[in-house]
């Protein structure tokens, strides 16, 4: 046997050494204060909590036919073709069958309750488009559930349930998720996979990320295990305090991999303070469309370090436009608060009281200008908003004047406008055609897009775009700043390499 031929004094070894590792560990744990090796505390937590913590049991009606006829636009080829068939499966003669009953689906997921009196919070996913809603408790106990407030931005939900006389409900605090420090212990429980009541543990792996999910992105990230029915269950603190509310998982293979998010205690709280007074959210609302700044934006704007959000955009009805900002504004501070990136800013005008009136520092061609706006709400603002119908950009015209910078352009007339029906107030050069090896390609311009300013001077003519880019060229400016606008008259900046 191959066993047999290893030497004795080699097991003899790996005994010692295991016996030594063993040892060096008990010593290395007794040196460890119990407070900070987690599995006494995390017991003793997961026993004070656990009642609050609850299952979320959802049904719905859905439409049970199977095999129905695809729709196809009137005229189609195929549309005699499938109509036979369909026929022939309905039975002998065409008859009609009768029509199926409407069944139900089932989901499942977890909440918390946050005030004895039968509040609970979860998920807005969790129990989005149902038609019936149970709370079930620890102890098997279910209440059936009424949905007072749900926010999709930041996918919450808050229920409201009848306790009963004999089973008064535990409920839990929230703690302050701004004090989490990487590396510190929390703990999950919830209703991974239908089973109820599970505790998992790990650490705080990363703060305030963006999983590009909503506009208020700042997830706790955790390795404790988060799997499907998770959803909405509460993330811990070893004080047994609520810090984070468990919403996503990152899962290639549809389980725990180590890295979930919940949503903080501090974006949550606001939320829920709101819901439980209004029954709905009430943000505050800027009325700009922004912009990442990104490090050649930056360089074209002479701002350094790259940081703020960058307006690309006014709403007519919003407050930024009677405060004077203007497109091409870099907010680098609003309400005394620094705005290091894009995503800050929505978050800081989102937690301000809605009529406030506040400062915003913005750098205008190089230079920091405070504004005075009074802020509008949020929710009013996106009811006046019309979506923009989308359509597809026909060939390009042969009339181009102008070449540069990997784009093709002409000059703005009628003709052009209907091809691409571009409205009647945007002004500037059109986008004929795109170099797919240009910079201009990499940046995503298309043919149809209008290039509205250069430099932030607006430029009206093909003749203007190619002096302003010729003079940035032998200023020795690396890069130029683009403010384009799409058949509807939405613009953004781009910043084009001038090499």
């Amino acid at each position: 046997m191959v066993r047999a031929s290893i030497p004795n004094a080699h097991f003899l070894s790996c005994s010692v050494l295991a016996a030594a590792v063993t040892t060096a560990f008990v010593l290395f744990s007794a040196a460890i204060p119990a407070s900070a090796r987690g599995p006494e505390v995390i017991a003793d937590v997961a026993e004070q909590v656990i009642e609050a913590v609850v299952n979320i049991s959802t049904s719905q009606k859905v439409d049970a036919r199977r095999g129905a006829m695809p729709q196809l636009p009137p005229g189609s080829p195929f549309e005699e073709f499938f109509e036979e068939f369909f026929k022939n499966r309905r039975g002998q003669g065409g008859e009609t069958p009768t029509p199926p009953t409407p069944r139900r689906t089932s989901s499942l997921g977890s909440g918390f309750i946050i005030d004895s009196t039968g509040i609970v919070v979860t998920n807005n996913h969790v129990i989005a488009d149902a038609d019936e809603i149970s709370v079930i408790l620890n102890d098997g106990t279910k209440l059936k559930a009424e949905v007072t407030g749900h926010d999709k931005k930041t996918d919450l939900a808050l229920l409201k349930v009848t306790p009963l006389a004999e089973k008064p409900l535990r409920a839990v605090k929230f703690g302050d998720s701004d004090k989490l420090r990487l590396g510190e212990w929390v703990i999950a429980i919830g209703n991974p996979f239908s089973l109820g009541g599970s505790v998992s543990a790990g650490i705080v792996s990363a703060r305030n990320r963006d999983i590009q999910s909503g506009p208020y992105d700042n997830y706790i990230q955790t390795d404790a295990a988060i799997n499907r029915g998770n959803s909405g269950g509460p993330l811990f603190n070893l004080q047994g305090e609520v810090i984070g509310v468990n919403t996503a998982i990152y899962s290639p293979s549809g389980g725990s991999v180590g890295i979930g998010f919940a949503v903080p205690s501090k974006t949550a709280l606001a939320v829920i303070d709101q819901l439980q007074q209004y029954g709905e959210t009430r943000r505050g609302w800027l009325g700009v469309r922004i912009q990442q700044v990104t490090d050649d934006i930056a360089e074209s704007l002479s701002i350094k370090p790259a940081r703020g959000a960058l307006v690309a955009g006014i709403a007519d009805d919003g407050p930024a436009k009677p405060a004077g900002i203007e497109p091409g504004d870099v907010i680098v501070k609003f309400d005394g608060k620094d705005v290091q990136k894009m995503g800050d800013l929505p978050r800081i005008v989102a937690d301000t009281p809605v009529g406030k009136e506040v400062d915003v520092l913005v750098i205008r061609k190089g230079k920091e200008e405070t504004r005075r706006v009074k802020l509008g709400r949020l929710e009013d603002g996106e009811k006046k908003e019309l979506a923009a119908a989308k359509t597809d950009a026909p060939p390009a015209p042969k009339s181009v004047v102008k070449r540069t910078l990997g784009l093709e352009l002409a000059n703005l007339d009628e003709d052009l406008r209907k091809r691409y029906k571009i409205k009647d107030t945007v002004k500037g050069i059109v986008i004929t055609a795109v170099d797919p090896s240009s910079n201009a390609a990499e940046r995503r311009l298309s043919p149809g897009d209008v290039i509205v300013e250069v430099a932030q001077e607006a430029v009206m003519n093909a003749d203007e775009l190619q002096k302003r880019v010729d003079k940035l060229k032998a200023e020795g400016r690396r890069s130029a700043l683009f403010l384009v606008a799409n058949a509807e008259g939405e613009v953004r900046f781009i910043a084009l390499s001038l090499q």
